[in-house]
């Protein structure tokens, strides 16, 4: 990058205005002389052509450094907002981010657990995976939220199976059936009949 620097004739401290007035300077004075006869025309366009290139260089470099700078200040107010529990502040600045890379996704999925939507939290994770493989904090995150889904299916359905006998001849004994409410109701209408009958 410091060559770019040099061919605009400044040091990579500048401010972005003083690298635009460099730039307008010698695109001035290369656009000129290039209309002229022999090497010297031949030279300038070859250094407006290396002002051009020098002076896209630093602005594209210097416009996505600070995206991420920005970026990352956003990341960090995110992770606050939900260590304070302000969910619906952490999503509505999630929802701000023009770019979603893998950590914008783990955060993601952290909000959705913190709303019990254990679901949409293990896709989000699992998206963040996909983007970085090697990040060991994600991988992590995504193991224990499966064991803790599988732990909570597996008490749910303890908790419904909880007081039902697996031998279904004890249930007929206990009662456990409709056997005897279907014996209850046929004997109640047989009376009835039977009092019909009599009258």
């Amino acid at each position: 990058m410091r060559e770019y620097y040099k061919i605009l004739g400044i040091s990579d401290d500048s401010t972005d205005q003083e690298v635009e007035l460099a730039y307008k300077k010698l695109k001035n004075k290369y656009s000129s002389e290039r209309f002229c006869e022999g090497e010297v025309g031949n030279l300038a366009a070859k250094n407006l052509t290396k002002v051009e290139n020098a002076y896209s260089e630093i602005m594209n470099y210097r416009k996505q450094f600070s995206s991420q700078t920005s970026s990352s200040e956003m990341i960090e107010k995110v992770e606050e907002l939900i260590k304070q529990g302000n969910l619906s502040g952490a999503q509505n600045l999630l929802d701000e981010f023009s770019e979603r890379d893998a950590e914008w996704h783990y955060l993601q999925s952290v909000v959705f657990y913190k709303k019990n939507w254990y679901n949409e939290s293990r896709k989000q994770l699992e998206i963040a995976c996909d983007m970085d493989k090697r990040n060991s904090k994600y991988s992590n995150a995504l193991e224990k939220l499966k064991q803790n889904m599988e732990n909570n299916e597996r008490r749910f359905n303890e908790s419904r199976n909880y007081g039902q006998d697996a031998n279904p001849e004890t249930n007929r004994q206990m009662g456990g059936t409709n056997d005897c409410f279907t014996f209850c109701a046929t004997w109640c209408c047989m009376d009835m009949l039977c009092s019909i009958c009599c009258h």
